[in-house]
């Protein structure tokens, strides 16, 4: 009884070190030791295990796969609450703040279901860094560029597919459970490209900017951290990518760059208003009846698209009425959107609660949710009134293409 007794403790010392060993990389690049440690973002296991390896270890630098914002973030997780909506809209961030949402609500649902907390092998290795006095590192590309570069290398119907793929695929994860089975497939795959992962096989440059990229702006960084011993935390997708690009040279500049939008989408962008203008214009010029006509037209079915899609959103009375108005002038503008406008009266009449941002995580994976939460509430109001505005902006055109030549 008492032999029984003492196996099982060296077995479980002996599985312990070989299920650390397991999720260690080391390389040696130029004198340099780096030891690469896999993890889950949304596992409890991996934090142990990266306060365990520092702390034998010891090593100079600590490198973790964050960037300045999400650094900032994971410090201090309830700092967004206070997040400026109205602010986000001026800036044109909707789209990035909508993308960013989807992916923290995804890892913080796992983490929930789970009992874990959301990155916290990155915070166990930024505390750890500072106790031992290790250099700490943010090797992560920003968050910002990656999600640009995404979606400059998708055309326009690329995006279609991506926003309604990724719509769905989030609905129908909403009564999904999450196993530990589930987290060590996270050591093999990317969190942002685990929540797509039904759709990524659709757009190989998602993959390439997401992963390949990364590996290599991951690895740059890790060469250039200080010291002759350095551990880098990262995610277990990236470790096989960043073992190689190890020992490559990497085009840092290549992959930190957003291509500029090509002038000839601007020019088109321009060309349609103006197109429209000059109908109209020609109309008066024909006839004054012609061109009152047209331009009856114009309005009439930029407003009423715009104005019924902002009410089928549930928008604010004064923010319907934002949108029937703003309609006909912004559809000649490719500088400003109605749905921008509209967002805005609505952020400012109906101002997001600390009690809607928290519940952020369970609502943006319904429809529901969309409605009843002020803080989503706007984003859906910018998307529907933008596409009442394009389809009015259509059928419109349509029209008065008819009247003059039909």
């Amino acid at each position: 009884m008492k032999d029984i007794q003492r196996i099982p403790a060296d077995n479980i010392f002996f599985t312990e070190r070989k299920n650390m060993e397991n999720n260690l990389t080391r390389l040696d690049y130029n004198g340099k030791n780096i030891i690469l440690i896999a993890t889950a973002h949304v596992s409890e296991q991996s934090a142990q295990l990266v306060k365990k390896v520092i702390e034998e270890e010891n090593p100079d630098s600590v490198c973790v796969e964050l960037d300045e914002g999400r650094y900032k973030s994971i410090l201090n997780p309830k700092a967004w609450e206070n997040t400026n909506i109205v602010q986000v809209i001026k800036e044109k961030k909707v789209g990035f703040m909508l993308a960013n949402l989807f992916l923290s609500a995804y890892q913080k649902k796992m983490a929930r279901q789970l009992n874990a907390v959301v990155g916290r092998e990155m915070l166990q290795g930024i505390e750890s860094a500072k106790e031992i006095g290790a250099q700490l590192i943010l090797a992560d590309r920003q968050i910002q560029i990656t999600f640009r570069r995404i979606w400059k290398k998708l055309g326009l119907w690329g995006k279609i597919k991506l926003f309604y793929s990724f719509l769905f695929s989030f609905v129908d994860s909403t009564n999904t459970t999450i196993t530990e089975e589930d987290i060590n497939q996270l050591l093999e795959e990317d969190i942002l490209e685990s929540a797509i992962s039904e759709i990524r096989n659709e757009f190989p440059a998602i993959g390439e900017v997401l992963i390949s990229e990364r590996d290599q702006y991951l690895a740059y960084k890790i060469k250039q951290a200080p010291g002759p011993k350095v551990i880098a935390v990262i995610g277990g997708a990236h470790v096989p990518g960043v073992k190689e690009e190890i020992y490559k040279t990497q085009d840092i500049e290549k992959i930190t760059q957003v291509a500029k939008g090509s002038p000839i989408l601007k020019i088109i962008g321009w060309v349609i208003p103006v197109l429209i203008i000059g109908l109209i214009v020609y109309g008066f010029i024909t006839n004054i009846q012609t061109g009152i006509q047209q331009l009856s037209v114009w309005f009439l079915w930029n407003s009423l698209f715009a104005g019924l899609f902002t009410t089928l959103a549930l928008g604010h009375p004064l923010s319907i009425l934002t949108s029937i108005v703003a309609a006909p002038f912004t559809s000649l503008n490719p500088l400003v959107a109605c749905g921008w406008l509209t967002g805005l009266v609505e952020a400012t009449l109906r101002k997001p609660t600390v009690h809607d941002m928290n519940n952020i995580p369970e609502d943006i994976f319904s429809f529901k949710g969309f409605f009843k939460n002020r803080f989503l509430r706007v984003f859906l109001i910018i998307v529907m009134t933008n596409l009442g505005s394009s389809l009015g902006t259509f059928i419109a055109g349509a029209d008065i293409i008819k009247n003059l030549f039909g």
